[in-house]
């Protein structure tokens, strides 16, 4: 089992429908005619913000959400960051996700504190990003129960497809070098698939450096890895230039799409 693991926070947009995150059996999304039309008032502000904020000025958002228990994932997501503010035009915020352990347990577990200038994200503001890039450590080949639940709670989100369309991409951290790197990205996708988003792997494009057998070093096409041992080892020059780049490639696909 591996382990592994500024930013401006986005402002937070409530459910459309004041209901609980699960969904019971038989639930489907809603139609578009049941979709409760905007207000005069909106429609009346809506000019009035635009012209407040030429488009110009207006910058594309890549959302690096993450769940790190010892920190390995959020060192890639620290220099993800870096890699996506590099791409004019887009600006790039770190959230981790909520934590489902009690705090002895973590103890017992010695996991560091986690930073408290990167926000606790919750489902309704995945809403407000044009790409999303989601790290997380490998649970027995799967994502950590604390990133599942996170997804667990976007169902109102999968209801009104809020998310559809949206590009998305995962990094990830592992024990071993057999403990997951692909099939943890891999069976992820599923997540995205039921909410209608874009997987973008980064197939080889880190080009030279995907081939280097001179060192240990986590990572696959489908995204950025960090192999984290027993804990101990921190990622390598590699593992985190690789991350850069994802980051810098997700950046670069998000301003693509939305000047297409």
């Amino acid at each position: 089992m591996g382990k592994g693991g500024g930013c401006v926070p986005s402002k937070k947009r409530q459910p459309a429908v004041a209901t609980g995150n699960t969904l019971a059996a038989g639930d489907a999304p809603i139609t578009a005619d049941q979709k409760s039309p905007a207000s005069s008032t909106d429609a009346a502000e809506t000019p009035a913000a635009a012209a407040a904020a030429p488009a110009s000025d207006l910058k594309l958002k890549v959302f690096i959400v993450f769940y790190s228990m010892y920190g390995h994932v959020e060192a890639l997501a620290r220099r993800m960051k870096k890699g996506a503010e590099s791409i004019e035009g887009v600006e790039a915020a770190l959230y981790r996700v909520a934590e489902t352990l009690p705090a002895e347990v973590l103890e017992q577990m010695k996991a560091p504190p986690k930073d408290p200038q990167i926000p606790v994200i919750t489902a309704p503001e995945l809403v407000e990003a044009d790409g999303l890039l989601f790290g997380f450590p490998t649970r027995f080949g799967a994502m950590a129960a604390q990133m599942k639940a996170f997804f667990d709670s976007t169902g109102q989100l999968w209801r009104e497809q809020k998310l559809a369309g949206k590009p998305a991409g995962f990094f990830v951290s592992t024990g071993t070098q057999g403990g997951g790197q692909e099939t943890t990205a891999w069976t992820a996708i599923t997540q995205l698939a039921h909410h209608g988003m874009l997987f973008v792997p980064i197939g080889y494009t880190f080009g030279a450096g995907m081939f280097k057998m001179d060192d240990i070093r986590g990572g696959s096409p489908y995204g950025a890895g960090v192999f984290a041992g027993d804990g101990s080892r921190q990622p390598s020059e590699t593992e985190l230039s690789l991350a850069e780049h994802q980051g810098k490639y997700m950046a670069s696909i998000v301003k693509r799409l939305a000047h297409s």
